[in-house]
Order: C-alpha cells, then sequence, then structure tokens
C-alpha cells in the first residue's frame, strides 16, 4: 500500500478537526487503500491525488467511505395481523455523494475509462 496522504497532509488541506470523532489515522489508512487499489502514481504524488486522498480521509472518519449499503427501497409492505413485513430493493442504485463524485474527478486522469487498449499490426 502506498503513502498517498498522511494525516499532517489531511490537517494541512482540510484544516485541523477534519476527522470530528472519527479515529484520523484509521480514515487516512482506509484512503490510502483506496487510492492504492487504483493503482495512482504515487513517487511523487501529484497534489490532486493528495487532495483527493484527504477528502476520501475525511469521508472515511465519518465510517462512509467502506460503508456497507443496501440500496434504496424501491417497495415496502406491512401487515399488522398475523405479522407480515417484506421489503424490496431497487437493483443497480449507483448514487455517491458529491465528495465521492468531486474525488473521481479529480483522479479523472488517472483513472481508466473502461476496456480501451491499442491494437497494433505487426
Amino acid at each position: 500500500m502506498s503513502d498517498y496522504i498522511t494525516v499532517a497532509k489531511a490537517d494541512e488541506l482540510l484544516g485541523a478537526g477534519w476527522q470530528g470523532d472519527g479515529d484520523a489515522d484509521q480514515a487516512v489508512m482506509e484512503a490510502n487503500v483506496w487510492l492504492s487499489a487504483r493503482n495512482l502514481p504515487d513517487d511523487p504524488v501529484p497534489s490532486a491525488v493528495e487532495r483527493a486522498g484527504a477528502l476520501l480521509a475525511k469521508e472515511a472518519a465519518k465510517g462512509e467511505l467502506y460503508a456497507s449499503t443496501t440500496g434504496s427501497v424501491k417497495r415496502k409492505r406491512v401487515k399488522a395481523d398475523t405479522v407480515e413485513s417484506e421489503t424490496e430493493y431497487t437493483t443497480g442504485d449507483n448514487r455517491q455523494s458529491g465528495t465521492m463524485r468531486l474525488v473521481l474527478d479529480l483522479l479523472r486522469p488517472w483513472l481508466s475509462s473502461g476496456s480501451t487498449f491499442d491494437v497494433r499490426r505487426a
């Protein structure tokens, strides 16, 4: 795992107290794991990647970076007599926070845009 962001750098970019009630060290570790999984440049770390790392650490400190999700409720049915409950979730729900959209836009130059590749004739 690469060190894209540190607690000191997050303090510099976001100001003291960015972690709120969260654990700053844990949040920075989660941000570094998230960034490392995307194979971003780390020598030197571009300023946009540092900024994205700081934002990711802030999301992680709130418990939102690697949070479990269940999706949006599509339909819910409750029956009182003989107690019955049913919940149906939407499929393919892809909601993202504004912060995560900003992070992805900051990292756009380094993220793969899909399954494109070069084909060369010998």
